[in-house]
């Protein structure tokens, strides 16, 4: 118990893994055999919920509180308060399924304590530090928990219609965050596991990367569908294709921690490709959301997770056959879900089944690779 409460990613990333394999196990048969299971969000908001809130926001925390470490060199929650932040992440899952047995404020108050709870968390050491460049993290943060009170005040009867704002604000705010943070480590990686490479690098495209998906993000809060949000997501698509296309190097292709997350960035090009189709009335707008979730948090956030874990525990930075094998059925999953039912809206339903299985298959596979990983001490004795 006290080695997976040594560093934030080892309880985020198992609880994650677990929690991916849960959600769609759960969702699929909802979705597609109507089977009736009542929630705090209903059964529709439930999972759209719970795959940015409840899981993506555990990868992120898994990643923050490890990384603010190195970037401070001071300490971010271990021990108890570690397993105080993963015990109020999990009872935020665990009570929307009692809807009759706790009052809704209570349910709201728990799910909505764990975002703050976090930026306290990695607040502390970056105040103290004088990391200043990290400190866009917080406002993220904020901004992100400010969706989910939108969910939360939905619910409650506070205020109407503002639901599907806080769910489409909260995944716009991650898609912010990976473009950011993937400018830094993805290129960083590669170049690390692959000397003599160096990344192509231009100082506008590395502003318009993340200043494009902002402005999409504000036009999708306040003008949502409209042209004016299309024009942006084709910008913010193009932009993105750029900084991505000078990345690339074919040495890449023989590195499976590499191509995972080159991959994963190019989901979320597609998206705001979609994203503007949708606009011009080429793609339907119900068809535009999962090459973000599945394709660019679901493939990126595994890939991530599985570097990550690798690196802060000292074990060699390569994986075997079975987390190839993980890695590409998610890219499977991500075509199904986010691409064919483009193409082809008469298979939907069956998409949906052959996407969440193989979804499934890959997360489970991450979650019997990396359980011990994640759960026995550095192989090198350090702490962490």
């Amino acid at each position: 118990m006290p080695v997976l409460f040594a560093l934030g990613f080892r309880p985020f990333f198992l609880l994650a893994g677990l929690f991916a394999v849960f959600l769609i196990a759960i969702w699929v048969p909802i979705f597609v055999g109507g089977f009736a299971y009542e929630t705090y969000y209903g059964q529709i908001g439930w999972h759209s919920h719970e795959m940015i809130f409840g899981y993506t926001c555990a990868v992120i925390a898994g990643f923050l509180l490890t990384s603010v470490r190195n970037w401070t060199e001071r300490e971010t929650p271990t021990g108890n308060l570690l397993a105080g932040m993963a015990t109020l992440w999990l009872f935020g899952r665990i009570l929307p399924f009692f809807p009759d047995d706790f009052s809704p404020w209570f349910i709201a108050f728990i799910d909505l304590a764990f975002l703050p709870a976090l930026a306290v968390g990695i607040g502390v050491p970056l105040v103290r530090s004088g990391e200043r460049r990290n400190l866009l993290f917080l406002p993220l943060l904020a901004a992100l928990w400010s969706a989910n009170v939108l969910v939360h005040a939905d619910l409650l009867g506070m205020a109407r219609d503002l639901g599907r704002k806080g769910i489409f604000l909260g995944l716009d705010l991650i898609i912010l965050l990976i473009v950011i943070m993937g400018g830094r480590v993805i290129p960083f990686f590669t170049e690390r596991a692959l000397p003599g490479v160096v990344m192509k690098r231009w100082l506008a495209i590395e502003w318009l990367s993340p200043l494009s998906v902002l402005m999409f993000l504000l036009a999708d809060l306040f003008f949502a569908d409209s042209l004016l949000s299309a024009k942006l997501a084709a910008f913010a698509a193009c932009a993105n294709f750029i900084r991505l296309a000078g990345w690339y190097t074919h040495r890449y292709w023989r590195v499976p921690l590499l191509w995972v997350l080159h991959f994963g960035y190019g989901w979320i090009i597609a998206g705001f490709f979609f994203k503007a189709g949708a606009g011009l009335g080429f793609v339907p707008p119900q068809f535009t959301i999962h090459a973000f979730t599945v394709g660019g948090i679901g493939v990126l956030t595994l890939g991530m997770m599985a570097r990550v874990s690798l690196g802060h525990t000292a074990r060699p930075l390569a994986v075997g056959p079975s987390m190839v094998v993980a890695f590409a059925l998610l890219n499977l999953a991500a075509i199904g879900r986010g691409l064919l039912p483009i193409l082809q809206p008469q298979w939907f339903s069956q998409f949906i089944i052959t996407s969440g299985a193989l979804w499934i298959a890959a997360f489970l596979i991450f979650v019997v690779i990396y359980a011990p990983i994640l759960t026995q001490a550095r192989i090198d004795g350090r702490p962490g």
